[in-house]
């Protein structure tokens, strides 16, 4: 598909986890983006299984292991799967002061700015990412908008786009287009689809020869309006016609019935000659929704008496201990 960039998925939904981690690396510049991993605290009224927290410590090591070969690492926007905390969590994000910091040391971290065009829960773990897990950083530099130039390679960040819908609450993130040799990777993690208009403009004006991007999150259907979620079908339809490679992550493969929608986005791009993937099959992996199967999960292959009584402790006891795996 590309013959002068390397992309490598790291942590994925497709690989178990919440995250949509990737390295990308070029003759010029290696790029860590969105170095964060967590799993999803409940669903189906069941908190995670012992195969998540296995996915979820695999990803960590793989994180760690780019993270040392990494020049740069980036921070489309301040949620937890998309950055590493500094504080202690074995629970949900496997994360640590250590973590943070075997991340970002030495690294020009260029991140979303937490003062423009952000909701008060990011403004606040911005602003603390920037004295914790910031401060090990080479350079620390908030890029919204910004191009940046490694030889023949740039690495440009869009404007703030909406973490799906125009009005949502959850605030904005930056996209990023990685430029080499007339070929262009675009990383889009939390755009939902996209639902936004100016968003799936944005990514097609940019002609990606891959994008990399998070799908709608049909699995909220009934919490997110239904305008809303078709929205972000209908231009993920839009894109992958117009692009040769799209691999889909994220909210749309915590879906149970992801297939239903996956299929219709598979034919539009089949029809274009193109090809859609999970980060799993762009692997050449097999998928592992386990959010999406943890109901099941937690009936076929029940957990360890130890991981219960593991799992019965407080939360804030729960943060701070291993998970027994």
């Amino acid at each position: 598909m590309l013959r002068h960039i390397r992309v490598l998925p790291l942590a994925e939904e497709s690989l178990g986890v919440r995250s949509m981690c990737t390295f990308v690396e070029t003759a010029d510049v290696r790029v860590l983006l969105d170095a964060g991993v967590s799993l999803g605290p409940s669903r189906f009224g069941f908190p995670p299984h012992p195969k998540e927290y296995e996915a979820l410590g695999e990803c960590r090591r793989k994180i760690a292991e780019a993270a040392e070969r990494a020049d740069v690492v980036t921070i489309s926007h301040y949620h937890f799967d998309h950055h590493t905390p500094s504080y202690t969590d074995w629970c949900f994000n496997w994360s640590s002061e250590e973590a943070a910091r075997q991340i970002y040391e030495g690294k020009l971290v260029l991140a979303k700015s937490y003062r423009d065009k952000v909701n008060p829960s990011q403004r606040r773990r911005g602003w603390v990412f920037a004295r914790t897990g910031g401060k090990y950083a080479e350079k620390l530099e908030y890029v919204d908008g910004r191009v940046f130039e490694f030889s023949n390679t740039r690495i440009r960040f869009s404007e703030p786009v909406s973490h799906g819908p125009s009005d949502s609450q959850l605030g904005w993130l930056l996209m990023t287009t990685i430029e080499h040799e007339n070929e262009r990777v675009l990383f889009a993690s939390d755009v939902q689809g996209p639902m936004g208009t100016l968003t799936v403009k944005t990514i097609l004006e940019q002609n990606p020869d891959v994008v990399i991007i998070g799908g709608p999150p049909t699995y909220l259907a009934g919490l997110v309006r239904q305008d809303d979620i078709q929205k972000g079908l209908e231009n993920l339809e839009k894109i992958v016609q117009s692009v040769p490679t799209t691999i889909i992550e994220h909210h749309f493969l915590r879906d149970e019935n992801w297939h239903e929608s996956w299929q219709i986005i598979s034919t539009a791009a089949s029809k274009a000659g193109h090809f859609v993937m999970t980060a799993a099959n762009f692997l050449k992996s097999e998928n592992m929704m386990f959010e999406s199967q943890r109901k099941k999960l937690f009936e076929t292959e029940p957990p360890s008496s130890e991981f219960e009584k593991w799992m019965k402790k407080p939360l804030e006891k729960r943060k701070l201990v291993e998970p027994p795996i």
